[in-house]
């Protein structure tokens, strides 16, 4: 039932994208009801599908477009767990729109991009071909750029929306590629396909992966690696992430938790089986994600607008997601339901950090945190619901974010053990440091002395409900859903036996990748079900062994360590910070005067090396000899040829005398001459010398 209506989870929100651009400035809040009920429907709608076809199964529908191009629906457990993560937090984030954007002149205009905005991503999540998933990825960069700019009077937004816009067609520019890559490959085995199915079609390209050369795989990957880079901010193409806090808040949450961002974490996951073959692929992504989260985590310590600390602590946790998949080559396709849970989790948490945000920001109307301080006396539903995606963040036992942020720590140590520890150690460090600058922030914001006049009030209950809401989930969630969800997702790829035929088989795959996929005790798993094998090792939910170290093959110390961590780095923020907010001296909290410190602050000079390097140097180098060969050789050769153009015509016209009879003796001449050579080339021709 709920199957057949699968196409109304991105057609209800391009209905609301309708109504809401046309109509939507003489309904009450610019419509924003529309969006919210649009989400709730595909919400409804993915809950009843999720219903049908768990614990076991997946809804495929494809039709013809055009040519050889087909359209689809896929949902996979993969597919499905994105699905109901985007409308619920979407669905959320809408509600609180209407009363954030209540009075804003923009409103219907805001509401009409956003739900755009969503239908796009919902589009993108359950799209069953590789061409397809690419639109609608292309769509959401679009409405990116719409919403980073919302207030495109602001010389700050517009340059923000540039900036996102054409830094993440850097990396689209290479997912195109890739795609080109791949279909030249596929053409080139004369594959016979059934009725129905399409080159691109991800069940054809999973069932054809090893007949793809093997280098031709690694640079396929590396393709797909760079629209991912891209797209999920990472190292880097992260520069456009923090500066998209120029728009509403409601369009932080929804690009940092539940769209965008998490778009290139899903293509990689979506992708898998091709990295997993594809030699070093996985590799890049474990190198790009690690050195990523620790990166964007130190400059979390010294930013002071409260959402640019967010926005590091996105692209750190998008780091902490892309590395989870990347140290797949030692644990197999189970990585994939790690950081998906991961993302799952840090999508409730993130979501509930930036519209707490929000919330502060519209009382106090600064984001500057060095402008806040003893905010929690007149807000403390936001104070105590925030404290809780921070706890949630800096993954304090029991809650959300350390069941997901423990288990990627914890495979990241097995993938030490068999290939690098590089990544284990970045990604303890960045753990380490999302901790100080999360409760930094929060001591920074809710305790110690005002430092502003503030509006002493806390938001209404049409903000503070999705609050409540996403605290519970940042707080619950980890603990209820974690010993499904891995099991769940993790064996994403080995349901395409039932539904197509297609065995993605790891143990092949990690053949022509050249690795090996860990078993149940750390050592290499044989057989053809070494994935299966690997997964069972490290689910939540197994038996017997199937947990605590024989489960995972790591010492016990490793296995708490996240603990530490976490608590350790609220320990040290609370140390550092604590009474430096009590007495507030701002160049103690944000660092401002200390070499590193500023160095942190100015994020590694990034802004100025891309201005002043890049766009300036190389950019404008490569503008300033392209005008000269303009100006020199194609103006100059077609100055040339107008002026010898010109001379000629100028002895032509010379013999325009006006006189009838010159003429007609010049036309006389003409037909003898034509009569001679005509003659002359048949003489010839008789003659054999033609």
């Amino acid at each position: 039932m709920y199957s057949d209506l699968a196409y109304l989870i991105v057609g209800l929100p391009v209905l609301a994208f309708v109504l809401c651009l046309f109509i939507g400035s003489r309904l009450p809040r610019g419509g924003g009801f529309l969006t919210v009920l649009a989400t709730l429907g595909g919400l409804i709608i993915s809950l009843g599908i999720f219903q049908e076809i768990y614990p076991r199964g997946i809804i495929h529908q494809s039709m013809r477009w055009f040519g050889d191009f087909n359209v689809g629906i896929l949902i996979d457990p993969l597919a499905l767990v994105m699905l109901l993560m985007v409308t619920f937090v979407v669905m959320l984030i809408h509600t609180y729109a209407n009363g954030y954007m209540n009075g804003d002149p923009g409103a219907n205009r805001y509401f009409a991009e956003a739900a755009l905005f969503t239908a796009a991503m919902l589009g993108l999540i359950y799209a069953d071909n590789i061409l397809q998933l690419f639109i609608f990825w292309e769509l959401v960069g679009l409405c990116s750029y719409l919403l980073i700019g919302f207030w495109y009077r602001k010389p700050s937004a517009a340059a923000a929306a540039k900036k996102a816009f054409l830094t993440t067609r850097v990396g689209d520019v290479m997912f195109l590629a890739a795609i080109i890559v791949l279909y030249n490959n596929l053409a080139s085995l004369n594959l016979t396909l059934n009725p129905g199915e399409y080159l691109l079609q991800f069940p054809v390209i999973y069932a054809h992966i090893g007949m793809i050369p093997p280098d031709q795989l690694t640079l396929i990957a590396l393709g797909f690696l760079g629209g991912a880079v891209g797209k999920s901010g990472q190292f880097p193409l992260h520069v456009w992430l923090p500066d998209a806090m120029e728009g509403p808040t409601t369009v932080s949450a929804m690009i940092h938790a539940a769209t965008m961002v998490t778009a290139g974490v899903y293509l990689v996951a979506r992708m898998f089986p091709l990295f997993y073959a594809a030699p070093h692929g996985l590799t890049a992504v474990a190198a790009v994600g690690a050195f990523t989260a620790l990166f964007a985590a130190t400059m979390g310590l010294t930013a002071f607008d409260i959402k640019r600390v967010l926005a590091f602590s996105t692209v750190s946790q998008l780091g902490f997601m892309m590395a989870g998949l990347g140290v797949g080559a030692a644990v197999g396709a189970f990585s994939v339901g790690v950081s998906i849970f991961h993302l799952i989790g840090h999508s409730f948490f993130k979501a509930l950090l930036f519209l707490c945000a929000g919330s502060v920001i519209h009382a106090v109307n600064t984001n500057d945190m060095r402008e806040m301080g003893g905010v929690g006396k007149y807000m403390k539903w936001t104070m105590y619901t925030m404290l809780i995606g921070s706890l949630s963040l800096a993954g304090f036992p029991l809650f959300t974010g350390f069941f997901s942020k423990d288990e990627i720590i914890v495979i990241a140590y097995e993938y030490g053990v068999a290939i690098n520890f590089l990544p284990y150690i970045f990604l303890v460090i960045a753990a380490v440091l999302t901790a100080i600058y999360t409760f930094r922030m929060w001591f920074s914001v809710f305790t110690g002395k005002e430092r502003s006049n503030y509006g002493k009030h806390e938001s209404p209950w049409v903000m503070l409900g999705p609050l409540v809401i996403l605290a519970v989930f940042a707080l619950a969630f980890g603990f209820v859903a974690q010993e499904g969800f891995y099991n769940y997702v993790g064996d994403n790829f080995g349901q395409y036996e039932e539904k197509f035929g297609v065995d993605v088989n790891f143990a092949e795959l990690a053949l022509i990748g050249g690795h090996e996929v860990l078993g149940e005790h750390g050592a290499p798993a044989e057989g053809e079900h070494a994935s299966a094998e690997a997964e069972e090792g490290h689910g939540a939910s197994g038996e017997g062994e199937a947990g605590g170290e024989e489960a995972h093959g790591e010492p016990w110390y490793i296995q708490i360590l996240p603990i530490f961590i976490a608590i350790g780095g609220i320990l040290i923020a609370a140390l550092f910070y604590w009474n430096k907010v009590k007495r507030f001296d701002p160049s103690q909290v944000t660092g401002d005067k200390d070499p590193i410190r500023k160095l942190l602050l100015k994020g590694y000079y990034q802004h100025e090396i891309m201005t002043g390097w890049i766009s300036e140097g190389i950019v404008y180098g490569t503008a300033l000899i392209c005008n000269t060969i303009d100006i020199k050789v194609v103006d100059g050769w077609l100055n040339w040829l107008s002026a010898w153009v010109m001379g000629f015509a100028g002895h032509v016209r010379k013999v325009q005398t006006g006189v009838v009879q010159n003429y007609v003796t010049a036309l006389m001449l003409g037909i003898v001459v034509l009569v001679i050579a005509i003659a002359a080339i048949s003489l010839a021709m008789e003659v054999g010398l033609i």
